[in-house]
């Protein structure tokens, strides 16, 4: 952007306390729905903030570009910088890395707040951004960030700031929950799933960043930091998307009385230290998992959100809504812009994120879990009690077996037989080895599907 572009408006009324002059970057689907907000609720956000939010501008790429909603066109600029030195608060909604990054940077370092939707950014620059707006007495926030309209960044940022957090598992993506909610109740294949997705708007043109899971580690690694008050990064997260979960996987799941949601897993766990001393570190992960349909998150349906927080002194907690769309993730954003907006009036400090210890991020192999395993196999006598004996040898107890024959006459030794073993908990580590050498028996034609169990 250069400096003989459009310029921002004025800033006005500086001399006046009550005043807030509020610079808006983006105007996409959230962007425009915040932008209409601040417009439409003046007086209602004025007396609730105890300044007048004034949009000062709004700070886009193409100024002729359509808008999801018809807003004065004088409020917009294309130049982001000027428009954010003249402003008391910032509103960041581009996305993406840069110039996101730059922006923040430049808005707090002069002393604005600055409320944010960007999990990308977070997940990447996180600890960096806020130990700078912390040097600034500034405040950086991002109730948006993580699962839309849902409140669950404040209650664990203040509410369940006395209590210690053991446990996070959420269903943070609406297009991934959505996809595998229509294969669970309508038997759909997972590539008509996600074109029903494209063609409502849940998903995107290219799905990677939902279907992949990445969208889902992004948020997770927030969750994590939050919850464990520890830096946790985007690379700390073990993540496995939804693409391998076939219709099978779902029809065989619903026998079992479970249904499979792509989860977002933070948790406290112990492992093994220096000279066998046992040390708690923090583990992340995001894959597909198996939940028993009496679980709570088991009801979230559709495009919703939900994450389920376990506290030692709270106990169980599950915070449930919509997780995206222009208007949801706008109430997320106002409701952070006036609750900073009341700091700045009242004089106080930003509330600050930066870690305040450094646990060890663990493997995924330090978690104790359960899987479910499916194989091909043929329908011949011996076959299960091999099997069975490699389970035995890495101390791995199997909860449940199924088998289904394909073939004339069971015992024949001409068809073939799917046998889906549900294992009881044990170390990721023994149930990976299981699966390797299970892999390596002559009797296991194929090992068809590998999924991780929780709430059993």
């Amino acid at each position: 952007m250069t400096e003989t572009q459009t310029q921002p408006r004025p800033a006005a009324l500086r001399d006046d306390p009550k005043v807030l002059k509020v610079a808006l970057l983006g105007c996409g689907t959230v962007g425009s729905q915040v932008a209409r907000i601040l417009l439409e609720d003046s007086a209602a956000l004025a007396a609730r903030a105890g300044a007048r939010l004034e949009l000062a501008g709004i700070a886009v790429r193409n100024l002729d570009a359509k808008r999801d909603e018809e807003l004065p066109r004088e409020l917009f600029t294309d130049n982001a910088e000027a428009l954010v030195d003249s402003a008391d608060l910032v509103v960041e909604l581009m996305g993406g890395i840069e110039p996101a990054r730059s922006l923040i940077l430049r808005a707090v370092r002069k002393g604005a707040s600055v409320v944010t939707g960007n999990k990308a950014l977070l997940a990447q620059d996180g600890p960096a951004l806020f130990e700078e707006a912390d040097r600034n007495n500034a405040e950086l926030s991002f109730e948006a960030a993580v699962a839309g309209a849902i409140p669950i960044i404040r209650p664990i940022r203040e509410s369940l700031s006395g209590d210690r957090i053991t446990r996070v598992l959420g269903i943070v993506n609406g297009t991934t929950n959505y996809i595998l909610d229509q294969m669970d109740t309508t038997g759909a294949a997972f590539a008509d799933a996600l074109a029903e997705a494209q063609r409502l708007g849940y998903a995107e043109a290219d799905p990677t960043a939902d279907v992949e899971g990445h969208d889902a580690a992004a948020k997770a690694a927030l969750l994590a930091t939050l919850a464990f008050h520890t830096p946790v990064a985007l690379e700390d997260v073990r993540c496995q998307g939804i693409t391998g979960v076939t219709a099978e996987d779902i029809a065989a799941a619903k026998d079992s009385g479970l249904v499979i949601k792509l989860l977002a897993i933070a948790e406290l766990v112990t492992a093994a230290g220096e000279g066998g001393a046992e040390t708690e570190g923090a583990s992340v992960r995001v894959h597909p998992t198996l939940l028993p349909r009496e679980h709570p998150l088991a009801a979230v349906r559709g495009a919703f959100n939900a994450v389920f927080v376990e506290a030692e002194n709270a106990g169980q907690l599950m915070f449930y809504g919509a997780g995206a769309g222009g208007r949801p993730t706008a109430s997320a954003i106002m409701g952070d812009v006036v609750s900073t907006a009341r700091r700045v009036v009242a004089g106080a400090p930003g509330r600050t994120d930066t870690a305040t210890r450094r646990l060890p991020i663990l493997g995924i192999e330090a978690v104790t879990t359960s899987y479910s395993i499916g194989l091909e196999v043929p329908d011949q006598l011996g076959v299960l009690s091999r099997v069975a004996a490699v389970f035995a040898e890495h101390g791995v107890s199997i909860e449940t077996m199924r088998q289904r024959i394909d073939g004339d006459e069971p015992g024949s030794g001409e068809g073939t037989a799917e046998l889906r073993f549900v294992t009881h908990r044990a170390s990721e580590k023994d149930l990976a080895e299981t699966v390797a050498d299970i892999k390596n028996l002559d009797v296991v034609t194929s090992v068809t599907s590998v999924l991780r169990v929780e709430g059993v």
